[in-house]
């Protein structure tokens, strides 16, 4: 039997079961949060008020009050407060978005805006939506509180507002970092561009990851009482193709002994605050020296690239990293389609139970299992995809309420894959 709860559950068009959230022990997490009435439907019609569109706040700040009004919710569902959210990660269809976006968290959150990730995505499952959200918080009756981390020589502007990095209990959380100049105004960092007027003299991908790791993640940890070694999962955003090898390369010698479970994750073009940054990197890591181990799980599962660990045990997560339907040869077998018949089954179904083979693997192997999943991120190229996609899951775990998010993606860097899925499971 699970042992996670799902928390204000509803059944969508199609027969879908969503959980706009889930709770897990101490944990509560709610994700994929729209401007949506009760959770079902479209974006509600006085969010986008078709007949007065600038009759009062913008549509994007009526977007983001109603997000905050429902993820709201399902905190107080899940028995926590908005004041011990851990973790908050959004997406955007463009930057203009943003501010509206942020004026309503801070309405909402005040001083407590936890460690945060923006990047910006190719679209989502509803018309006329341009925000959703994610969150993970913790209960009011568990046994510690979350204690923001905000490094004097590290200034976040004024307007986000949010904290570099958060410990509660064990856990560290550290926002998605970007190479970008300690001056507010100036770019991405002198340290990681290419010289101006090189065409050569440093590979954008390894100097932006290097600064990053070196100068924004490692000193957040360490004023947590972490180590980069202490690293559980890592959410990498790139927005080129050509970026995800030589990524690998650099973050493989970060981690000499393992790497952490990561996702690569592409973003649109651009994809982040700064118009020329091509990474964006955030992470969960535990304390040095505390309770907690950082178990590596291995099930002989394919990862999605060379070298990259199947998944860690962490407490009472288990993070797996990034998902493709792949296997020594590329695109699995079962999921390439016909050109003869191209109309008998479809590829995305079979991508999702290739995935979700693994998946079952990895969390026997950890002692768990994928109906413990507490978090669905799915990446498609075409979001037609996602009906398909839910067939498989609906035959894997039938009558349940999954906690799923799905946005586009311009590409995935494997020929044929139109998918990649992200999971978190609960591992008591």
């Amino acid at each position: 039997m699970p042992h996670v709860e799902p928390l204000l559950p509803v059944t969508l068009k199609g027969g879908i079961r969503y959980a706009p959230g889930v709770r897990a022990g101490d944990w509560i997490f709610a994700t994929g949060h729209k401007a949506t009435t009760d959770f079902t439907g479209g974006i509600a019609p006085e969010v986008v008020s078709a007949a007065l569109p600038q009759w009062n706040a913008s549509k994007l700040r009526r977007e983001a009050d109603r997000i905050f009004g429902n993820v709201s919710k399902v905190i107080a569902a899940g028995g926590g407060a908005m004041d011990r959210v851990v973790r908050v990660d959004q997406n955007y269809t463009s930057g203009r978005a943003v501010e509206a976006y942020h004026d309503a968290r801070r309405a909402v959150m005040k001083d407590h805006i936890p460690p945060s990730t923006s990047t910006l995505t190719g679209g989502f499952l509803l018309r006329d939506q341009e925000i959703e959200v994610h969150m993970i918080g913790v209960a009011k009756n568990s046994s510690a509180s979350p204690k923001h981390i905000r490094p004097g020589d590290q200034d976040v502007h004024y307007t986000s507002g949010y904290s570099l990095a958060l410990e509660y209990g064990d856990f560290v959380f550290v926002a998605g970092r970007m190479a970008d100049s300690f001056t507010f105004g100036e770019g991405i960092a002198v340290e990681a561009r290419v010289p101006d007027r090189h065409l050569w003299k440093g590979l954008p991908i390894r100097l932006e990851a290097e600064f990053i790791v070196r100068k924004k993640i490692e000193p957040a940890l360490q004023a947590a009482g972490s180590s980069l070694r202490d690293i559980v999962k890592c959410q990498v955003y790139l927005r080129d193709p050509d970026d995800f090898a030589p990524f690998t390369e650099v973050w493989s010698q970060f981690f000499p002994d393992g790497m952490p479970a990561t996702s690569l994750i592409p973003t649109a073009d651009p994809g982040f605050f700064l118009s020329d940054a091509h990474i964006e990197i955030n992470t969960i890591a535990l304390k040095s020296g505390g309770t907690m181990r950082k178990v590596a799980i291995e099930a002989g599962t394919t990862p999605a690239y060379r070298g990259f660990t199947e998944a860690v045990r962490a407490g009472d997560l288990l993070l797996i990293s990034g998902l493709l339907a792949i296997d020594g040869s590329g695109l699995v077998e079962s999921a390439r389609i016909d050109p003869a018949q191209p109309w008998f089954g479809s590829s995305v179904e079979a991508q999702v139970d290739a995935m979700l083979d693994s998946a079952e693997k990895i969390c026997r192997a950890a002692g768990t299992s994928l109906a413990n999943v507490v978090r669905v991120q799915q990446y498609h190229t075409d979001l037609a995809g996602f009906y398909p996609a839910w067939q498989a899951w609906d035959r894997r775990l039938p009558d349940r309420h999954l906690p799923f998010s799905a946005v586009k993606v311009p590409f995935l860097p494997v020929p044929g894959c139109t998918v990649q899925l992200d999971l978190w499971i609960y591992a008591p």
